[in-house]
């Protein structure tokens, strides 16, 4: 049962992770243009899916509650500020992107909002993954360090890094979905974002050197892992030839395979920890007959029936967008 819900977990977090991913890049983008059809056409291409892909965020939360209650309790201890942070933006972004369109006066106070919305949640999620690598500080699973711990000059670059990458999944995801002005635009986001991603991939390694984190000695004493960071170079690599080749599915394809290349290599640094270095999958796990009692109800059919209700939708949704809508 505990590896049926550590995989369930490590699959939550990473569709959370892709599929809100390029929702909130083109969110960011969003504010890079005044065109009102090139903003419409970026709304229209995500407007079917975008609030379906934050299930998987409230599934993230609701297996660390049932299935690793340690683990929650420690984060949102850890994280109190950056969570209220993430919730208000994810919220006002919402509430920007369904209150646009019936602004007449204030659209612009609407647009700002879904563009900063954006920028929020993407940064403080960053923030969040940089110091939980850093480690947090605890006694028994109880959080002794203070509010403010989590910002650090490692959780901040780690902040503005994960801003870069979902603008570059945005960025391909608005290749692939439409046509015209904004396709183009799209186009010349891509090896901007791409060159960002790779200079912060390169600061982060090097900073992890000077602050001597522990992931660097696994690094060193495991040098098999290196294959995830070679998925992440192939990503790279499908994205070069997205862009020379304008095969309009190709960059969104290599960004994706990038992402799980980063999270495959955060993963396999950890383990077996859940939480870096101090606590372990099996320490954190709630009690078998929790467990069980968990996958009878969400492992055999909400989990089943979200996957199922998210490849529907995205098969429905699968043409280009345009301003009126898809075809």
């Amino acid at each position: 049962m505990i590896a049926f819900w550590t995989a369930t977990l490590a699959l939550t977090l990473v569709l959370y992770v892709v599929l809100d991913g390029f929702d909130l890049g083109v969110g960011i983008l969003f504010g890079t243009t005044r065109n009102e059809d090139i903003k419409r056409q970026m709304l229209n291409s995500i407007s079917p899916i975008w609030d379906g892909n934050e299930t998987w965020l409230v599934l993230t939360a609701s297996i660390l509650f049932g299935a690793f209650p340690v683990v929650y309790s420690l984060v949102l201890s850890a994280f109190y500020l950056p969570i209220i942070l993430l919730l208000a933006a994810l919220i006002f972004r919402g509430v920007a992107f369904e209150f646009r369109d019936k602004s007449r006066n204030r659209r612009w106070l609407w647009d700002a909002g879904f563009s900063i919305g954006s920028i929020v949640a993407s940064f403080v999620q960053g923030a969040a993954v940089g110091a939980m690598i850093e480690g947090i500080p605890n006694t028994a699973g109880r959080f002794t360090g203070n509010a403010f711990g989590w910002l650090t000059p490692f959780s901040v670059l780690c902040g503005f890094g994960l801003c870069l990458g979902y603008s570059l999944l945005g960025a391909a995801w608005l290749v692939k979905k439409s046509e015209g002005d904004l396709r183009d635009m799209a186009y010349r986001f891509i090896p901007i974002t791409l060159l960002g991603v790779l200079v912060f991939l390169a600061t982060a390694f090097l900073m992890s050197l000077v602050m001597e984190l522990q992931v660097m000695q696994r690094w060193l004493e495991r040098p098999g892992l290196a294959v995830f960071p070679l998925a992440g170079v192939f990503g790279c690599v499908m994205i070069a030839h997205g862009l020379m080749s304008r095969r309009d599915g190709w960059p969104f394809s290599g960004a994706v395979v990038l992402f799980l290349s980063a999270f495959g290599t955060l993963a396999v640094s950890f383990f077996p920890y859940i939480i870096p270095f101090s606590i372990t999958i099996e320490e954190a796990a709630a009690p078998h007959s929790s467990l069980s009692f968990m996958f009878w109800g969400a492992g055999l059919f909400v989990m089943p029936v979200t996957l199922i209700y998210t490849v529907v939708v995205y098969w429905l949704f699968k043409g280009k967008s345009h301003i009126g809508g898809y075809h």
